[in-house]
């Protein structure tokens, strides 16, 4: 019998999977946190036995060496990743028993060059399903431009993506057409461009709705593929270094953030990440903090604003949220960065930074107006004519393109980037009143 679970994380539009059978576990592309997978085998009576990496991650932090010290389990991964943790190489041609199944694996670069899929054969030998990992998504496939920091020829999107055309046609597209996919990633995710909502799908609804699986030329591919990819974050970076090496156990590693009082001085200097509510941040808040509300994107954009070696203090409104916002951080290996953790519900001085709507509303040519969606958004049409567009993630190094002979105020697509936008403005515009215009863009759109 064969069981397949899916886990997922929305806040990285991650999918995790244990596969079952007879006992024994697989797991595929773990998150940090391996809680998830050890109570699954306690609950099926199983033994994990094998964790696979379908590729060497980015996006999160795995915890796959975790488990291999926990359970004893070989962790598989293409010998092309370099490994630097106790492992067995996984590539096309290797076969792994699985009490009645056997996983098989195929080499399909592209969105790296040490990406595998893996493809589960049942007991009579027929193609089951398929875990493609970046390779395949539903409704796209995997962005070859993340690895281009590495400073390697065959790390160039260029490459890379002409690797990505010859992978699909060579290797995806001659699996059954009734073949579940199962892909690591969904709608959200920034590993590719347009993912769509659904979590699995099959290999012939993919060759009939996928437009990377459709014929079409070499380089139009490439084109396509290249074309309009979302940002890439600061901590992509980190992430790749860390699981090359595996990161440290999860619970060890995030009991070490020291908890501070909120009385204790915060260093001169340092970062703060104020999580409170926005409404709340106006009303007072430490000067130079900057407001990254708890949500549902809360590790993205952290990783993306905040430097992978940059300090920082957090501050939550609870013990709870601050233990949330920690286990966040960790998912994407940045538990390390946090300097001090504290819990406050009104720090800082108090602040007056309410912008008076009707006024805007009459006028808006008297404020300096910054856009901070990010650029496919603008593509599509901006909302004020003479807005700047200028993406949340390069806020912070491009403020001083903003002139200062107005007001000036700061707004994305529903809110929540521009209360992030708004105080890092504030701090860098010190002599310029900074409004943010916040869920009231939505009467302009």
């Amino acid at each position: 019998m064969l069981k397949i679970k899916q886990f997922y994380d929305e806040g990285l539009a991650q999918a995790s999977y244990a596969v079952l059978s007879e006992g024994k576990i697989a797991v595929i592309d773990p998150g940090r946190d391996p809680k998830p997978y050890l109570d699954y085998a306690r609950e099926h009576r199983a033994a994990i036995v094998a964790v696979i990496e379908t590729h060497t991650h980015a996006d999160f932090i795995s915890a796959h060496l975790e488990l291999h010290k926990k359970t004893g389990a070989t962790i598989y991964i293409s010998r092309k990743a370099e490994a630097e943790y106790p492992h067995t190489g996984f590539d096309s041609g290797d076969e792994l028993a699985l009490g009645a199944v056997k996983l098989k694996a195929f080499n399909s670069p592209g969105h790296s060059l040490d990406s595998i899929i893996v493809l589960v054969v049942d007991g009579d030998g027929r193609q089951h399903s398929v875990f493609t990992g970046d390779t395949l998504f539903v409704g796209d496939v995997g962005r070859p431009d993340l690895r281009e920091t590495e400073g390697k020829g065959e790390t160039k999107p260029e490459f890379l993506a002409k690797q990505m055309y010859r992978s699909i046609r060579e290797v995806i597209r001659e699996l059954d057409r009734d073949v579940l996919v199962y892909p690591s990633h969904g709608a959200g995710s920034l590993c590719a461009r347009n993912i769509s909502n659904e979590r699995t799908s099959t290999i012939g609804r993919e060759l009939e709705h996928n437009y990377a699986l459709q014929e079409m030329s070499e380089q139009a591919f490439v084109e396509k593929l290249l074309a309009d990819q979302p940002h890439m974050p600061r901590y992509f970076s980190r992430g790749i270094v860390l699981n090359k090496t595996g990161a440290p156990d999860f619970e060890e590693s995030i009991s070490q953030v020291q908890r501070l009082t909120a009385e204790e001085p915060l260093e001169p200097g340092v970062v703060i990440v104020d999580s409170r509510d926005q409404l709340k941040f106006k009303n007072r808040h430490i000067k130079g903090a900057i407001n990254l509300m708890d949500g549902p994107k809360f590790e993205t954009w952290l990783g993306s604003i905040i430097g992978p070696e940059e300090p920082f203090y957090l501050i939550a409104d609870s013990a709870e949220m601050l233990d949330r916002l920690i286990s966040k951080a960790a998912k994407i290996g940045y538990e390390s960065n946090i300097k001090g953790a504290v819990v406050n519900q009104s720090p800082g001085e108090e602040h007056d930074m309410f912008l008076i709507l009707e006024h805007f509303k009459a006028a808006p040519q008297n404020y300096t107006v910054v856009d901070v969606r990010n650029e496919a958004e603008v593509r599509q049409g901006k909302i004020f004519d003479h807005a700047i567009p200028i993406p949340l993630h390069q806020l912070r190094e491009r403020a001083g393109e903003v002139p200062v002979d107005k007001p000036v105020v700061v707004h994305c697509g529903a809110g929540y980037r521009s209360a992030a936008a708004f105080s890092i403005m504030e701090t860098a515009l010190k002599n310029t009143r900074v409004y943010d215009l916040g869920e009231a863009i939505k009467d302009y759109m």
